[in-house]
């Protein structure tokens, strides 16, 4: 870890916290809506639980936390967009979980992000 934490690796932090408790909430709500999909809701949650958890690496300049949380955006796009489709009430969680995933994908591996990470 090179000097101090640049505002946007903070922010990736923060976002993929977030992104985490929208997919727990997520799957949650799948699961009491009781439309099936228990499996996808599972899913969901245990995505969401492990960038929790491996989003708090990210505050200490972690880069094999960097390299999970990139691995778990991404899977959090492809099941934001599973969402959306095969569950139209949940859209807008879906959208807003896939809209922080990209935005953490880009500011993770910003110039800054790199030097920081790579120090």
């Amino acid at each position: 870890m090179a000097g101090p934490r640049p505002g946007g690796v903070t922010l990736v932090a923060v976002l993929a916290w977030i992104s985490g408790a929208l997919q727990v909430l997520t799957g949650i709500l799948i699961l009491l809506a009781g439309e099936g999909g228990a499996t996808v809701a599972w899913v969901a949650i245990v995505i969401g639980v492990i960038t929790i958890i491996v989003s708090l690496g990210l505050f200490r300049g972690n880069n094999a936390a960097r390299i999970i949380v990139a691995i778990i955006f991404v899977l959090n796009l492809i099941s934001a967009i599973f969402t959306m489709f095969l569950y139209p009430a949940q859209l807008w969680s879906a959208l807003i979980a896939a809209a922080l995933a990209l935005i953490g994908l880009v500011l993770l591996f910003s110039q800054r992000a790199n030097e920081f990470f790579r120090g």
